[in-house]
C-alpha cells in the first residue's frame, strides 16, 4: 500500500479470503483464540504470494465465560471495534470488524471513521464507493456490513464474510481455497522513473496538448447563486477572523454553541515559535517574593444573600452502596444555568436526586470539595461558563456552603476576581487564582484564618491560573498564560522551585491540569488555538523531564475531569449536536460512558464529593 497505492478488488478479495481462513483457524480452537489486532502492518505477504497473519501479541484464549489475555489490552483507532474500547467482551466479531477496516484502507487508502465516534453517533462512516467509486457495490457492501457498530449486524463467523467476499465477483465465486496475491513490487527504482527517462533521451517526442473543454456562460440565476456564495464565505471569514484575533468579544452562550459544534474548527496554520529563554526553566522565573497578605473573616455575612425556600432541609451523606455508574461513592456537585443564571447543584453518580444549592443572585459556578466531603466552596458572580481563556468572573469571591446548602459564608472579602479554587488534601487550604493585584496571580488561603498568601509573582503579561493540589500536599501545578500561549507548570506548596511541565509551543495550549490518586500522573487538556475540540494528556510526573506527555485516547471534547474517590471512573464536561453541553461519566478507560445530567441549560464544572474519612 506504502509503494504502489490501494490495492486491486481481485487482490483485496483474495486476500480477505486468505485472513478469513487464518481467523476460522484460530475462531474454531479449543478453547478459541482471538487476535484483536488485526491491521495492514499485520498482514504481510510472501515472495511467492502467499498471504500470513502474524503479530499475536494482544490475542486473547477464550476459556468458557473467562477470558485470558496474552497480551495487554489496547486498540488501533480506525480498525478496532467499539467493544475494544471498554469493558464489553470481545469475541471472534471483533477480528471480523477489524479485516473490514484493514480491506476499507486497503481500498481506499483512507483510515476509516473510529469506531466509538460513530456507535456515540458523533460521526459516521463514509462509504466505500464515495472514497473509490471503482468498487464493486456487492464487495463495498460486504466490508461495510463487517464493520457494522453493533456486534449483532456484523457477519457472525469469518466463514460467512469469506463467502460474501468471494460472491461478489464472478471471478472470485469458484475460487480454490489456496488464494495467492501478486508478491509486493521491488523496491527498485519504478517503471515510471524509466518512462521519464526515455522522455528525457528523445526531446523531440512533444506531449500531447491537454484537451480545455471550453468555457461557458453562466446564466443570471448562476451568477447570483456565485454572488451569495462568496457573500456567506466571506462572512464565515469574518466570524473565523473575530474569534481568532478578539475571543473576548464572543459571549459566553455563542462560545458554548462553537464548542458543541461536531465539525472540526476553521484554525490557521501557525507555524511554532520555539521560545529561546525558556530553554532551561528555574525557580527564578517566579520568584516567592515577599507574601501578600489580605485579611478575610471565615464567617463574614456574604454580600449577595441566597434565597433559603429552595434549599434542602437536611444534608444527606454520601452514598455508599453500589451504584449503577460511578464505583462506590456517590455525589458530584456541578454548575448549570439550567434556571437562567448559573447555579450549584448536587446529583447522584447515576444520575438521579439533581438538587439545587445555591441561590445567589448573580449566579456561581466551579464548585469544590473539602476533602472530607463536608463542605463546598464555589465562585460567585458567575453569570455564564466560559472558555478558560476568557475571564467572566469580575469582582468574584470565594464562598463555602453546607451539603444540605446551609451556613453560606464568605471565604474572601478583598475585591479582585478570585477563582478556580482547589482544596489542599489536609483541608487546612485553599489555593486560587485572583486579580487582585492587577493580574492572574495564585494565592493560598488558610481557612481556619482567613489569611491569604501570595504563591506566585510574575512579570507583566504572565497570568497563574487552575491549581492542582498533589495528594500529598507537597507540589501544586497549574496553568501559565505567556507570550499568547498556555503551558502546565509546577511549584511547591509555599510557591518555590517553579519548573515548566509542557513545551507544546503557540499551535496547541496546555490547561486544567489535575492529578492522579495515587500521585504519579499528572493530567491536563489539550487543544488547538481558540474553539476546538480538546483532549486528555498525561505526564508520569517522576519522570517529566525525561518523557513528553502521551495523548490519550478517549472520546472528544472531553475537558475538565476528575476522578471518582475508587479511581475507577471519571467525570468531565463534554459536548454534542444535539444535547449541547453537559457532564459526562465514564470509566478511566472511556468506557460505559453516559451523560450524567439532562437539564435544557449548559451544565458544567463536575465536582465528585470525596469518599467520607474512616
Amino acid at each position: 500500500m506504502e509503494r504502489q497505492g490501494n490495492i486491486t478488488e481481485d487482490d483485496a478479495i483474495l486476500l480477505g479470503a486468505a485472513i478469513c481462513d487464518a481467523l476460522s483457524y484460530l475462531h474454531t480452537r479449543k478453547p478459541p483464540i482471538l487476535h484483536r489486532d488485526l491491521k495492514p502492518g499485520n498482514v504481510k505477504i510472501a515472495p511467492d504470494g502467499h498471504v500470513f497473519l502474524v503479530d499475536f501479541g494482544l490475542a486473547k484464549v477464550l476459556h468458557g465465560s473467562q477470558a485470558t489475555t496474552t497480551g495487554a489490552r489496547a486498540m488501533t483507532p480506525g480498525y478496532s471495534p467499539p467493544e475494544q474500547y471498554g469493558t464489553a467482551r470481545t469475541d471472534p466479531r471483533t477480528d471480523i470488524y477489524s479485516l473490514g477496516a484493514t480491506l476499507y484502507a486497503a481500498l481506499s487508502g483512507v483510515i476509516p471513521e473510529d469506531s466509538l465516534a460513530r456507535a456515540m453517533d458523533n460521526t459516521q462512516l463514509t462509504s466505500l464507493r464515495k472514497r473509490n467509486n471503482k468498487i464493486a457495490r456487492k464487495l463495498a457492501s460486504a466490508i461495510e456490513k463487517a464493520m457494522n457498530v453493533d456486534p449483532a449486524e456484523r457477519f457472525q463467523t469469518a466463514d460467512d464474510f469469506k463467502k460474501a467476499l468471494l460472491g461478489s465477483k464472478a471471478k472470485t465465486q469458484h475460487s480454490t481455497n489456496d488464494y495467492i496475491v501478486p508478491p509486493p513490487p521491488s523496491s527498485e527504482p519504478d517503471s515510471q522513473k524509466a518512462i521519464e527517462a526515455e522522455a528525457a533521451s528523445n526531446p523531440s517526442e512533444k506531449e500531447a496538448p491537454v484537451f480545455k473543454p471550453p468555457r461557458k456562460r453562466r446564466s443570471c440565476l448562476g451568477r447570483l447563486l456565485s454572488t451569495v456564495f462568496w457573500l456567506l464565505l466571506l462572512s464565515a471569514a469574518g466570524i473565523a477572523g473575530l474569534v481568532y484575533f478578539a475571543p473576548q468579544t464572543i459571549p459566553p452562550a455563542a462560545m458554548n454553541q462553537l464548542n458543541a459544534l461536531p465539525i472540526p474548527y476553521l484554525i490557521p496554520t501557525v507555524s511554532p515559535t520555539p521560545f529561546p529563554t525558556l530553554l532551561a526553566p528555574s525557580a527564578t522565573e517566579f520568584p516567592l517574593a515577599t507574601p501578600t497578605i489580605a485579611q478575610a473573616t471565615v464567617t463574614h455575612a456574604p454580600t449577595v444573600r441566597p434565597t433559603n425556600t429552595i434549599m434542602p432541609t437536611a444534608d444527606t451523606a454520601p452514598v455508599v452502596s453500589p451504584t449503577a455508574l460511578g464505583g462506590t461513592f456517590g455525589q458530584i456537585a456541578f454548575a448549570s444555568d439550567r434556571s437562567g443564571i448559573p447555579q450549584i447543584y448536587i446529583i447522584n453518580a447515576d444520575g438521579t436526586d439533581v438538587r439545587p444549592l445555591t441561590d445567589m443572585s448573580e449566579g456561581a459556578c466551579q464548585p469544590a470539595w473539602s476533602p472530607d466531603g463536608s463542605l463546598l466552596v464555589f465562585v460567585s458572580p458567575c453569570r455564564a461558563r466560559a472558555e478558560f481563556y476568557q475571564s467572566i468572573t469580575a469582582r468574584s469571591s470565594l464562598y463555602a456552603v453546607n451539603p444540605d446548602g446551609t451556613e453560606l459564608r464568605s471565604l474572601t472579602i478583598t475585591p479582585g476576581s478570585d477563582f478556580d479554587p482547589a482544596w489542599s488534601p489536609d483541608g487546612r487550604r485553599i489555593a486560587f487564582a485572583s486579580e487582585r493585584d492587577g493580574q492572574k496571580e495564585i494565592y493560598a488561603l488558610t481557612v481556619a484564618s482567613g489569611t491569604v498568601v501570595r504563591l506566585t509573582t510574575s512579570t507583566s503579561g504572565v497570568d497563574n491560573m487552575q491549581p492542582s493540589w498533589s495528594p500529598d500536599g507537597k507540589w501544586i501545578v497549574y496553568t501559565v498564560k505567556r507570550f499568547g500561549a498556555y503551558q502546565i507548570w509546577m511549584m511547591s506548596d509555599v510557591g518555590s522551585d517553579n519548573v515548566q511541565l509542557t513545551r507544546s509551543g503557540q499551535t496547541l495550549w496546555d490547561y486544567q491540569p489535575f492529578w492522579s490518586i495515587d500521585g504519579t500522573t499528572i493530567f491536563f487538556n489539550q487543544r488547538n488555538l481558540q474553539p476546538g475540540r480538546p483532549w486528555l494528556m498525561s505526564l508520569s510526573f517522576a519522570n517529566y523531564a525525561a518523557n513528553a506527555p502521551v495523548r490519550l485516547n478517549l472520546p472528544t471534547p472531553i475537558e475538565d475531569v476528575e476522578f471518582s474517590p475508587d479511581g475507577l471512573w471519571i467525570i468531565f464536561e463534554s459536548a454534542s449536536e444535539k444535547e449541547g453541553r453537559g457532564i459526562y461519566i465514564s470509566s478511566v478507560t472511556g468506557g460505559n460512558r453516559a451523560r450524567l445530567s439532562a437539564g435544557k441549560g449548559v451544565d458544567f464544572d463536575p465536582s465528585w464529593r470525596p469518599a467520607p474519612k474512616p
